[in-house]
């Protein structure tokens, strides 16, 4: 075979390059002609897998890694699997059930979801998963309160159009009464409800400072406090880190401890998970990442709408050796159930 696009590759050659990815994932060890001849349900001899499996070594599908006779999957080899060799029914019934049960819990706002869906994927896949919570920036806030909860101890209470609550436990260094509590939560609520969940600054700063009698040192840590509730909005949860350690890759101390680094990386890793295109499956493999830092691992992101909603981003992080029919397979029922337990919701 000569070197030709990906979409030239005839159906012998997919399906030794299915049989070869499947059977890496399965093993970690390099993959023999004997292993297809055996597994692959070829009707062709050793001699013909070993010549196709020399032309995609040729072409760039396959490597062969030190002098091992066997073959492992190249970046391209696992890109042409995920594009069009890929299962995205790998998922049991028993796994199916599962998820259902866990979809269908009570929750009180969209956040409780995304933890959920996370958690629930991590568990299946046995990989670590990442999620990002809506972007609640441009939610409009309904309202907004303070409790005196001591002479020095207040709460700053904000609910949005979507059910999500930021709270903040706000500490003075003086002592504040329920007048001025009463006064900063009727001029914020008149000044603040109706509008997006953003950064309190410039005129509307101003604007405070000038209307509320409290002290300006008071009113500047208040502002200060709530700009920091939103700048926690995005907030990152992480599931199943000890799990994905435990694979073969990842017995190599580097790629362990740059694996954790990148999880250490909070920024990079909402970065990764924002980046994708909305209620589509993303899939970045080795060097197709951007940043250097995630050249060594394979990333799977998934942002789900409910009716125009965000709920958030999940996102699977792992070796370039990732299961992507399983992950993808239970992405994809993931949403399915999402789908369906909304539709459930609105007809009742």
């Amino acid at each position: 075979m000569s070197k030709q696009k990906d979409e030239e590759l005839n159906a012998r050659q997919q399906k030794i390059l299915q049989s070869i990815v499947e059977e890496y994932i399965d093993t970690a060890e390099p993959v023999s002609s004997g292993n297809i001849l055996k597994k692959g349900n070829l009707k062709c001899s050793s001699a013909t897998i070993r010549n196709e499996m020399a032309d995609l070594e040729k072409c760039g599908f396959l490597e062969q890694p030190h002098t091992s006779s066997g073959r492992v999957p190249s970046e391209k080899g696992y890109r042409y699997y995920v594009d069009k060799l890929v299962r995205e029914d790998n998922i049991t019934r028993r796994e199916m059930e599962y998820v259902k049960s866990k979809l269908e819990q009570e929750v009180t706002d969209l956040e409780e979801l995304t933890r959920i869906a996370t958690t629930t994927l991590s568990e299946i896949t046995h990989y670590t998963t990442v999620a990002i919570g809506p972007n609640v920036n441009n939610h409009t806030i309904v309202d907004i309160k303070f409790i005196l909860l001591g002479s020095r101890v207040m709460m700053a209470v904000i609910l949005t159009e979507s059910g999500i609550i930021r709270e903040s436990v706000i500490k003075f260094d003086e002592d504040i009464n329920q007048d001025q509590v009463d006064d900063l939560t009727k001029i914020f609520h008149n000044k603040l409800v109706g509008k997006p969940l953003e950064k309190i600054e410039g005129q509307i700063e101003e604007y405070i400072i000038k209307e509320i009698k409290t002290g300006i040192k008071i009113i500047k840590k208040v502002i200060k406090e709530i700009n920091k509730i939103i700048d926690e909005s995005n907030r990152l949860y992480l599931e199943g880190t000890k799990q994905v350690t435990e694979l073969p890759e990842f017995m190599q101390s580097d790629l362990a401890r740059d694996f954790i680094n990148v999880l250490d990386e909070r920024d990079l890793v909402a970065n990764v998970l924002n980046a994708g295109d909305a209620e589509d499956i993303n899939v970045y493999i080795g060097s197709e990442n951007d940043k250097d830092e995630l050249k060594n691992f394979s990333i799977v992101t998934f942002n789900h709408l409910l009716k125009g909603e965000d709920i958030g981003t999940i996102g699977i992080i792992g070796p370039k050796r990732m299961d992507y029919s399983k992950v993808i397979s239970v992405m994809k029922y993931i949403s399915k159930r999402l789908n369906e337990n909304y539709k459930k919701d609105e007809e009742e």
